[in-house]
């Protein structure tokens, strides 16, 4: 196995840190989808089903739980497109700790106003996530602030690979992992993972059209920064991060293939899932059954699983998608 920045080691260090703030989440098998497909196995790995509604709280609860205590009293700060944010202001006020919260204008007030509920302090600032980090970076250095990054981190990759150690645990025969991708913490802590355990299983990561910085960033092997768009998976805009450390390496090398989906392909696969599996999700955890209906990824004869991201969703613009038939 390659050697990394992040080890199998970190992700079973992580496991032995983040529960009972993180949950393990259970396995939903679909099996309409695994006979259209032709599949031996299709689930969902549950994910929305964390406290905050997405997986992003492994990584901020491994990253947090791990600061010492004189790092915990002077208080962390982070950039966010929404579900981290959420899940920083939700471990940190868990934990008593001051926690700020860096996004752009671009995130949508209901994610905004839900990181606020949950204790964060939200400081909203510029056009995109690009501006959202230079805010961090500014008022890190000025208050002196513990910095716990949305991805690039290896102690939040490690805690998102957490979830392939469940998935292992749960389905020993997976042979195909579909993560969606955006600044790779998610898909390179958990192809990480699932590699070192079972070198055979094939990864892929789904990508949007909308705000592909990761994509493009391996294809040229550096960071690439890309225009965000407004898209149904609003919590995979954003880039890499300025001096990406960990996750393009951890994305280069253990990814096998790379998908791109688009709006209406999104929008699809949340109707599927709440019509025929009674599941709200939001964009983002859709990408990757959008991916198969869309025909870019074969999973015929495959034990195939998926995360299904997070639910955290506004209510008018998600029920506009579902019920446009």
């Amino acid at each position: 196995m390659i050697n990394s920045s992040v080890s199998i080691s970190d992700v079973f260090s992580a496991a032995r840190r983040i529960y009972p703030i993180a949950k393990v989440t259970p396995l939903i098998s679909s099996s309409a989808l695994s006979r259209q497909f032709k599949a031996e196995s299709l689930h969902f790995k549950a994910e929305m089903m964390q406290e905050t509604g997405s997986f992003k709280i492994r990584g901020a609860a491994n990253r947090i739980l791990s600061l010492a205590d004189d790092e915990k009293k002077r208080g962390v700060i982070t950039f966010s497109t929404g579900n981290h944010g959420r899940a920083v202001a939700y471990v940190s006020h868990t934990c008593q700790i001051p926690a700020t919260v860096c996004v752009s204008k671009r995130v949508p007030s209901y994610r905004v106003k839900s990181i606020e509920a949950l204790g964060g302090n939200v400081v909203q600032k510029g056009e995109g996530q690009d501006d959202a980090e230079k805010e961090y970076e500014k008022l890190r250095d000025e208050k002196n602030l513990i910095p716990v990054v949305p991805f690039d981190d290896p102690f939040v990759a490690a805690g998102q690979g957490t979830i392939s150690l469940e998935i292992y645990n749960q389905l020993p025969q997976i042979d195909t992992l579909i993560v969606p991708l955006s600044g790779g913490g998610l898909l390179g802590g958990m192809a990480m993972a699932i590699k070192s355990i079972k070198p055979s299983v094939r990864v892929i990561g789904v990508s949007i059209a909308r705000s592909p910085a990761m994509l493009e960033s391996v294809k040229a092997q550096k960071v690439v920064q890309v225009e965000e768009k407004d898209t149904l998976a609003d919590s995979l805009l954003g880039g890499i991060g300025f001096d990406n450390r960990y996750t393009l390496d951890l994305v280069s090398r253990y990814v096998d293939e790379h998908v791109v989906v688009d709006e209406e392909e999104i929008a699809e696969a949340m109707r599927y899932l709440f019509y025929n599996h009674g599941i709200v999700v939001e964009g983002a955890s859709a990408t990757s059954l959008a991916a198969i209906q869309k025909g870019l990824i074969d999973i015929e004869g495959c034990n195939a699983v998926m995360p299904l991201t997070g639910r955290n969703v506004d209510f008018e613009k998600y029920f506009s998608v579902i019920h446009n038939r």
